[in-house]
């Protein structure tokens, strides 16, 4: 007689701290938060669980709202949220978990993705580790955001991604782009279908040096053309970029 094993796929709702790990995928010889997620679920579970994220944040990175799947063949109860991170450290934190169908998948799924960017224009102890802190010179919000309207021209953005990937495509679909500022905090928020390695970080870069005058916003059109990863600005520090929405339709 045949028998037949069922597994059950679900989905993650968590976040993190990115200070401590280098990114979230799984690397050798190097701590990440994919490591300390399957090492707690595998533990409480007993077999080896292997998850697979909406995405692979860079050393640094943080994460608000990021989402992963993995399947078993146990059926969870509702106190399996508390007991698992009661297993992690204090720097990830498991928002929810819930059943999706089998074939369900955190990264081709996915619809959107949203990063916020935080620049302090202060010197402030309070965000050295949450923000760049760019006090010593003055930054154009105005120029920012008019360089932000030249992104929805494009679609192919290698001037942004990081050199010697594995991308089989540089094209993106640009969704929202805007600075706000706050005080002394600016917030930029950057939203599209998919975004490449370094990406968001090599916008932030370049946004900076438009807004400090070393180049203007039209020249934004030139770097892009350039398909150069050398014609962008430097990358932003990883500290101050957070991942905060991964977009689905459930239904």
């Amino acid at each position: 007689m045949l028998s037949y094993i069922f597994t059950l796929r679900y989905f993650i709702e968590f976040s993190y701290n990115g200070k401590n790990y280098f990114g979230y995928q799984i690397q050798p010889n190097a701590i990440s938060v994919q490591e300390e997620l399957e090492k707690a679920l595998s533990t409480i579970l007993r077999e080896e669980i292997k998850t697979t994220g909406a995405g692979r944040t860079d050393t640094g990175v943080h994460a608000k709202k990021i989402f992963a799947h993995f399947s078993t063949e146990k059926l969870l109860d509702q106190d399996f949220t508390r007991r698992l991170n009661g297993f992690l450290p204090q720097d990830i934190s498991i928002k929810r978990i819930f059943p999706v169908k089998d074939d369900f998948h955190a990264r081709f799924d996915a619809t959107f993705r949203t990063y916020e960017y935080y620049i302090s224009l202060e010197k402030n102890p309070f965000t050295e580790e949450s923000a760049w802190q760019h006090w010593r010179k003055s930054l154009d919000i105005n120029k920012m955001n008019e360089a932000c309207k030249i992104l929805f021209e494009y679609e192919d953005f290698t001037s942004f991604a990081k050199l010697h990937t594995d991308n089989k495509t540089n094209l993106c679909t640009m969704y929202k782009a805007e600075w706000e500022q706050n005080g002394s905090e600016l917030k930029f928020t950057v939203s599209a279908n998919r975004f490449l390695r370094n990406m968001v970080r090599a916008i932030v870069g370049t946004m900076v040096e438009i807004g400090s005058g070393k180049i203007q916003p039209e020249d934004l059109r030139k770097v892009i053309e350039n398909k150069n990863r050398n014609s962008a600005g430097t990358s932003a520090p990883a500290h101050g970029l957070y991942l905060v929405d991964v977009g689905y339709d459930f239904d």
